[in-house]
C-alpha cells in the first residue's frame, strides 16, 4: 500500500504467496458459508493444498516437504488471513505451523519418515491437544495421565478446544508420565486416530466465531500407544512445549498483521464508494483521518512481524519478543478490525461483508496460544 515490502522476502517466496492466493480465492472463498455451516472445511482440501505445494512448506524435501524456511509456510498462513479465511487457514498453520516442526525437532529418524510425508501431501492431518477443561495456560496442571504398561502407554484423560480435533489423522498429546514431577513430568506422545481404540471424538464446538474452523473435544480413555510414539525422552515435554510456542505465537502475529491488512484494503474501497452528504466518505475528514491512523497501525504492525520473523530466520527470536508479537498484534488486530467496521456503518454488521468476518474472527486471538495477559507476565519475567 505505501510501497514497503517485507525485507526477507524472495522470488520464490513472492510466487508462493501468488499461487496460496489464487487456491484460497478458487477453492476456500466461494465455501465460506457451508463450511460454516459443518463447522469444517472439506477434507479433500488437505489433499488439493498438498499437491500444490502448501503444505508442510519448511520442513525438508526428504521428509516430504517443500524443503523451505519457516518463511514459506508464514507466506501461505498469511495469505489465508489476507483472505478472511479463519477455518481452513487456522487449520493449516497448526497442522503446518506447529505439528509438523514437533516432529520435525524432536521426532526420531523413523517417525520423520512416517508421519511428515503423509502430512505434507495432506494424507495425515495433524492436532496437538493441549488445553484440558481444567487446564489452560498452566500446563503443569494437566490432567491427562500416560501409565506405562511394557512397551505402551495407556492414555486417558479430556482434551478440549483442539484445533483439527474431529478430522486429525495425527495428534500430539500433552500427558504426565509422572504425575507427582510437575513439569519435568509431562510428555507428549502421538496418537494415531486411526486405531485408537479408546479415543472419542467429542463435538464440535460453536463457537463465538472461526464458525469453518474444525474445533473439537478429544476425549481418551485407556488408549493404547506404542512407546516408540512418545516424542524425545520421557519429562521432556514441557520444555519441548516451550521452545515451539515461540513460533506458534510468532504465526499468530503473522495472521493478525495480514487479516488487518485485508480489513484496511476492504475499508479504504467502500469509504471511497460509499456516498453521504453529496459526497464518498472518504472526503470526510475523520474517515479520511481514522484510515491514516489505521494505515499507520498496520505498517508499524507489519515492519514489526518483519523483524521479528527475521530473527526467527537467524534462531535468536526469543520468548518475550515472540510474546510481544503474539499480544500486541492480536490486541491491535482487534482494535483496527473495529476501527474499519465502524466505517461501514450498519453495513459493517452485515455478515454477508468480509469485514464483519474479520471482525468476529479476530477476538480468538487474543486468546488461543496463551491468553495475552500470559504474554505480558512472560515480557514482564524478561525485564
Amino acid at each position: 500500500m505505501n510501497g514497503y515490502r517485507s525485507p526477507w522476502l524472495d522470488e520464490d517466496m513472492e510466487f508462493l504467496a501468488e499461487t496460496a492466493a489464487k487456491f484460497v480465492a478458487a477453492e476456500v472463498v466461494p465455501h465460506f458459508d457451508r463450511f460454516d455451516q459443518q463447522r469444517r472445511p472439506d477434507r479433500d482440501l488437505w489433499y488439493q493444498a498438498g499437491a500444490l505445494g502448501l503444505l508442510c512448506c519448511s520442513i525438508p524435501t526428504r521428509y516430504g516437504g517443500g524443503g523451505g524456511t519457516i518463511a514459506h509456510d508464514l507466506i501461505v498462513f498469511t495469505e489465508h488471513a489476507r483472505a478472511g479465511d479463519t477455518g481452513f487457514g487456522t487449520g493449516n498453520a497448526v497442522h503446518s505451523g506447529v505439528v509438523a516442526h514437533y516432529l520435525l525437532a524432536y521426532g526420531t529418524e523413523e517417525q520423520k519418515r512416517r508421519w511428515l510425508p503423509r502430512m505434507a501431501s495432506g494424507q495425515m492431518v495433524g492436532a496437538i491437544a493441549m488445553t484440558e477443561p481444567g487446564a489452560g495456560s498452566d500446563l503443569k496442571s494437566i490432567t491427562t495421565r500416560a501409565v506405562r504398561d511394557g512397551d505402551r502407554y495407556l492414555v486417558s484423560g479430556t482434551k478440549t478446544f483442539i484445533s483439527n480435533g474431529s478430522s486429525a489423522d495425527l495428534v500430539i498429546v500433552v500427558v504426565k508420565t509422572d504425575p507427582a514431577a510437575e513439569a519435568k513430568g509431562i510428555s507428549l506422545v502421538v496418537v494415531e486416530t486411526a486405531d485408537a481404540v479408546g479415543l472419542t471424538r467429542g463435538r464440535v464446538l460453536d463457537k463465538l466465531g472461526m464458525h469453518g474452523q474444525d474445533t473439537a473435544e478429544l476425549f481418551f480413555d485407556d488408549v493404547s500407544v506404542p512407546v516408540h510414539h512418545r516424542l524425545g525422552a520421557e519429562g521432556t515435554g514441557f520444555a519441548m512445549l516451550s521452545e515451539q510456542l515461540r513460533q506458534e505465537r510468532l504465526i499468530i502475529g503473522v495472521t493478525a498483521v495480514g487479516a488487518m491488512e485485508r480489513a484496511l484494503v476492504e475499508t479504504l474501497a467502500y469509504v471511497k464508494e460509499r456516498r453521504a452528504f453529496g459526497r464518498s466518505l472518504f472526503d470526510l475528514q475523520h474517515v479520511r483521518f481514522e484510515l491514516a491512523e489505521c494505515a499507520t497501525l498496520v505498517h508499524a504492525g507489519r515492519v514489526f512481524v518483519d523483524g521479528a520473523i527475521a530473527r526467527h530466520l537467524r534462531g535468536d527470536l526469543d520468548a518475550a519478543t515472540a510474546s510481544m508479537a503474539k499480544w500486541w498484534l492480536s490486541d491491535l488486530q482487534n482494535q483496527v478490525v473495529d476501527r474499519c467496521l465502524q466505517l461501514f456503518g450498519g453495513y459493517g454488521y452485515m455478515r454477508e461483508y468480509l469485514i464483519s468476518r474479520l471482525y468476529v474472527d479476530a477476538r480468538a486471538q487474543k486468546i488461543y496460544g496463551g491468553p495475552n495477559e500470559i504474554m505480558k507476565e512472560l515480557i514482564a519475567r524478561s525485564l
